[in-house]
């Protein structure tokens, strides 16, 4: 294999995961636009692109993009229970991210299998605790993409 060939396997590869991103991003966002916008949180719309935005660093991200919501909904109604039912909210969404919507989406844009983007980030996060953790989301892209490519030779 050239030089040229990596290349282009490696690029179409992260091309098709960062599509995959991007649609997990939208999906993600959206969720939390309906969740915050039913339970009536101010500046539910800047919540949902910021956490939307998020969504691209791994693990860190959506923890990042619950912190918005949860102090506007304290200081908002300054009682307990506003913020408990953002935190559930976020519980929800991640749960549904984590399990089924990236899985589904890295494996009908970049090939990716289900347990595959699941275990991933598990057993590298383990093994190179940092690095695993960031490398994660696009490595299975990569690895699945030589896999197919020495498939079909």
């Amino acid at each position: 294999m050239t030089l040229d060939e990596h290349v282009r396997v490696t690029g179409g590869a992260l091309k098709n995961w960062l599509i995959a991103q991007v649609q997990d991003s939208v999906a993600v966002g959206i969720l939390w636009l309906v969740g915050l916008l039913l339970l009536k949180v101010p500046w539910a719309p800047l919540w949902a692109l910021l956490a939307g935005v998020l969504q691209f660093v791994p693990h860190l991200g959506p923890a990042l993009g619950v912190v918005g919501p949860v102090l506007a909904a304290t200081i908002h109604w300054a009682d307990w229970e506003h913020p408990l039912y953002v935190l559930l909210l976020y519980a929800g969404i991640a749960a549904l991210d984590g399990l089924l919507l990236q899985p589904y989406l890295m494996k009908r844009t970049a090939k990716v299998p289900m347990w595959a983007s699941i275990l991933a980030p598990i057993v590298l996060g383990i093994l190179i605790p940092f690095w695993g953790v960031l490398l994660a989301p696009p490595l299975p892209a990569v690895v699945y993409a030589y896999k197919a490519r020495q498939a079909s030779i």
